[in-house]
């Protein structure tokens, strides 16, 4: 049977559509080149390198700082204590932490708001191990060129013994990384000779190798994949930004059209396009220094941590072009915009934003330095007896009984006074916790010893003549006096009477 025209046709398009094409891979991806930071040196570069220094003393240093016969700055967790010098805290001070945490939030929106991500370019620990780890990378292979000469060329015993060289000067120091961040946690000698003696405990191994494995891999390979890609503040940090924000800035009005020209050459001789060409040579030094990628000359972008070493080593550039320096700069989009003058832009920082950031956080530091400064050295809880209400005893009184817990929170035994306030005629029976050479409670004694750091437990019985007060609950209020600093701390309870 022969096929029809319209069926003939309806067979020649379905066989073209069913031509085979090749199978084509499309990368969402684009695989990302190492970078490999120049070095530099000037203004900015100096100021980063001092505050490295200073977080670092303070951080490897700390921990092997004494006050009295313990370390200065511990956070003992078994024993559930914090030590920061003269300074203790229990659990119950958690309050102290959450307003720590609080002023360094808002502390990170103020500097935020003045001058950008100053904490990413100079104090983050990313970029501060960062740093180092290519510190020792330059001083073992070299400058940017020799590294990446090294990199491309084949396995030699030259590159073998660098490369080599090289790791075990990052694995020790981020081994040596790890054993300090642990030092805060164990005391720091005790864990020195534990690990000279091969004889660190289980936990403390983990987090060595565990912390330590994180700085080797974050500062020696992640680096700015950190920044660019797992930290969060550079995520949000358009929030904090306004256009009176300093942040590192391309003068574009000035820079461009940028183009090579002699060093001779004055701005605006050269021209291109029958344009004359700014200031930027188009060196492309800004672009070798950035230890994140990026090129500045594209405007604000969220990679920059705002370390300054393209305004660095275009400075540099400037003076031996004999331009004059600022084509990179610490600036505002408004002064850049408006041009304003350097008197102008400082003008801006105090603006609304800034002022209300500012005033919140010194009232919580004022706040937190006053409590810390008024606290007590001991706490008092008052927990009435559940098991007994309330009682007649054989000598014809009304009884309740509570149970008191006292807690020494100085490093020196304590000796402390309790009395009873709220109703007439109301007598104290308390076990004598003194620890006295003869060992013999007796009665109606109120002193009380706790020994430093240490909680002790005092049922405390109140007796009252039966009939002396009408039925009901009384409100009455148990009075602890520190007998050394004569510090008092004062609880309420009630004294229950049956009807």
């Amino acid at each position: 049977m022969s096929a029809s025209p319209v069926d003939k046709g309806t067979a020649n398009k379905t066989a073209e559509v069913k031509i085979p094409l090749d199978d084509v891979m499309v990368s969402l991806y684009a695989s990302q080149e190492k970078i490999y930071p120049r070095s530099v040196s000037g203004f900015f570069t100096k100021w980063r390198w001092v505050m490295i220094w200073i977080t670092q003393i303070f951080f490897y240093g700390v921990p092997w700082l004494q006050w009295g016969n313990r370390q200065a700055w511990l956070f003992d967790l078994e024993a559930k204590r914090f030590y920061i010098f003269n300074l203790v805290l229990y659990p119950q001070d958690l309050i102290y932490l959450t307003a720590i945490l609080i002023i360094s939030a808002l502390s990170l929106f103020l500097f935020t708001a003045i001058a950008g991500r100053l904490w990413c370019g100079y104090t983050c620990p990313q970029t501060v191990y960062t740093e180092i780890f290519l510190w020792f990378e330059r001083k073992i292979e070299g400058d940017r060129a020799a590294r990446m000469k090294l990199d491309a060329s084949a396995m030699s015993s030259k590159k073998l013994l660098r490369k080599t060289a090289k790791q075990i000067v990052w694995i020790a120091f981020a081994f040596w990384t790890g054993f300090t961040f642990v030092g805060y946690f164990t005391p720091i000698r005790e864990l020195a000779s534990a690990m000279l003696s091969f004889n660190l405990g289980p936990w403390e191994t983990f987090w060595v190798l565990f912390y330590g494995f994180a700085t080797y891999g974050n500062a020696g390979y992640m680096r700015e994949q950190v920044c660019k890609y797992m930290c969060p503040y550079a995520r949000f940090q358009s929030a904090m930004f306004d256009d009176d924000t300093l942040v590192v800035t391309y003068d574009e009005a000035r820079g461009e059209p940028r183009g090579g020209r002699s060093r001779k050459a004055e701005v605006n001789d050269v021209k291109t396009n029958s344009k004359a060409l700014g200031s930027c040579i188009d060196c492309s030094l800004c672009v070798q220094v950035c230890p994140t990628g990026i090129d500045i000359r594209k405007g604000l972008q969220y990679e920059c941590i705002s370390c300054g070493a393209c305004a660095d080593v275009c400075d540099t550039v400037m003076d031996k072009m004999g331009y004059e320096r600022g084509l990179i700069k610490y600036s505002s989009q408004n002064a850049i915009t408006n041009k304003w003058s350097h008197n102008q832009m400082l003008q801006r920082i105090m603006r609304p934003r800034v002022i209300i950031y500012a005033a919140v956080l010194a009232l919580l530091i004022i706040g937190l330095a006053a409590s810390l400064w008024l606290r007590t050295h001991f706490r008092v809880d008052v927990i009435r007896d559940r098991g007994v209400t309330a009682r007649v005893t054989d000598d014809g009184k009304l009884e309740n009984v509570y149970r008191l817990k006292i807690m020494n929170g100085t490093e020196a035994t304590q000796h402390f006074q309790l009395k009873v306030s709220g109703l007439e005629g109301l007598e104290i029976e308390a076990e004598n916790s003194d620890d006295s050479e003869d060992g013999d409670d007796e009665k109606n004694n109120q002193s009380i010893k706790v020994n430093a750091g240490e909680s002790r437990w005092l049922v405390v019985d109140l007796k009252l003549p039966d009939g002396a007060v009408k039925s009901g609950s009384h409100k009455i209020m148990f009075e602890v006096q520190a007998v050394e600093s004569k510090e008092i701390v004062k609880e309420k309870s009630v004294f229950l009477v049956p009807r």
